[in-house]
């Protein structure tokens, strides 16, 4: 009998301890599984760019860091902290700043032997990436001993994407500087398809951290270049990422462009953008086929239009690659209900189903960031638009390393014409 009112009394004390727990949406919820994209970490390619580049140190003491958090309040000042600080590891990287790997990489067995791995170069953008997956992925599984609830989880995570892409790094000079230095805003995307091809690179988001804090020398002075990079991901968009990181900005910018990976040996200038989410899967594997979810889509617009100066940047040489003023767009013509290509741009009336940059999230960045700056009534005076790179293309041959000397030379050359077309966009731009 003793033996059973000991039991009754534990089982009521589980009760009364169950029933004062938190209801509230703020209650300890279990951490969620790691992401399609952030499942991919585990693979040997990523694990491979990360040790090559010595990036493979950033989620592990990122982990440490995490684990001596003893409130959600010190958690997120870590998550700040962290966040910003592989933005700019990245950053410095890139441009010849610190070591191009960790100490001790310089000589790593070669896969099978016969040989050794030397480090990735400073162009690479892919240890930016699959470092900022191992921290996403740290915080989405964590579980504290104070707990924290879905909304705190996703307030760090969200504010991990934005300090890990450079979002909220954008710092223009003030003061007496201001008055003789212009503004630019260029944008770049993650890697993409890796499905496809788990080695790929994005020569945009390459592009990003290469011009990161850079002053370029135009015909009118210089001018300072800021940057962020964006993920390859539709509910990201949906949610309104562009329009937060761009909002603050383009009021000040004298002249900005969204750049994404594009075709095969040449740079497009797109003329139009379209108002169509064309469904291809993103980095989670997913798809949206639906006209571009954006606030207020009462007054949205089938279509928006590039100011940047696309006749002088076509006109320049700029490097290596053809540059075109690209126009053609798939609508559906008014009173019609097939889509049909057209090779100049879009009839009065028509409804989209492509843009010159296609239907996809390169097409979607360029319509968000037009459309921003025409609803901010900045159309007639802020030069902006959407620039298409090259496909960055491994060596012949090459189906199986992560880097090879084609790759690399493809990739420096991508950046160094983005530069120079950034260079002529606004030459033409500040001359007007």
């Amino acid at each position: 009998m003793t033996s059973l009112r000991v039991r009754i009394g534990v089982l009521g004390i589980a009760l009364f301890a169950g029933a004062l727990a938190p209801t509230s949406a703020h209650a300890t919820a279990a951490a969620p599984s790691p992401t399609v994209e952030e499942q991919r970490l585990d693979k040997a390619v990523p694990q491979e760019i990360l040790r090559r580049s010595g990036f493979d140190d950033v989620a592990p003491e990122f982990t440490r860091a995490l684990g001596g958090a003893h409130s959600y309040a010190q958690a997120r000042r870590i998550v700040v902290r962290e966040g910003s600080a592989l933005w700019r590891r990245a950053v410095d990287r890139a441009q010849g700043r610190g070591p191009a790997e960790s100490k001790g990489r310089e000589a790593l067995p070669h896969k099978g032997g016969g040989g050794r791995r030397v480090g990735l170069s400073r162009d690479d953008d892919r240890p930016l990436y699959w470092a900022r997956l191992g921290m996403t992925r740290e915080v989405r599984t964590w579980e504290p001993g104070f707990g924290v609830s879905d909304t705190q989880r996703g307030a760090l995570l969200d504010v991990l994407e934005r300090t890990s892409r450079g979002q909220t790094d954008l710092r223009y000079p003030g003061g007496h500087l201001s008055g003789h230095m212009k503004r630019i805003l260029v944008t770049g995307f993650d890697p993409f398809t890796l499905d496809r091809d788990i080695r790929i690179s994005n020569p945009s988001g390459a592009s990003a951290l290469a011009l990161d804090g850079t002053v370029l020398q135009t015909d009118e002075g210089p001018a300072r270049v800021e940057t962020a990079v964006f993920p390859v991901r539709w509910d990201d968009f949906a949610q309104g990422t562009v329009e937060r990181t761009l909002r603050p900005y383009l009021p000040k910018v004298d002249l900005f462009t969204t750049v994404s990976q594009g075709r095969i040996g040449r740079f497009d200038v797109e003329r139009t953008n379209g108002a169509w989410r064309g469904g291809y899967p993103d980095n989670e594997n997913l798809s949206r086929t639906e006209t571009v979810p954006v606030a207020d889509p009462a007054s949205q617009p089938q279509w928006t239009t590039t100011t940047l100066p696309y006749a002088a940047i076509t006109a320049a040489d700029t490097g290596r690659f053809p540059v075109y003023d690209h126009t053609e767009v798939t609508e559906i013509p008014a009173g019609a209900t097939d889509p049909v290509v057209r090779a100049d741009g879009p009839t009065a009336g028509s409804t989209a189903r492509a843009g010159g940059g296609g239907n996809y999230l390169s097409n979607e960045i360029a319509y968000r960031a037009t459309l921003l700056r025409d609803r901010l009534g900045l159309h007639d005076t802020l030069p902006g638009g959407h620039v298409h790179t090259p496909v960055l293309e491994f060596g012949a041959g090459n189906t199986t390393e992560v880097t090879d000397p084609d790759f690399v030379r493809n990739r420096v050359d991508i950046i160094d014409q983005v530069r120079a077309i950034v260079t002529v966009a606004a030459d033409a731009s500040f001359r007007d």
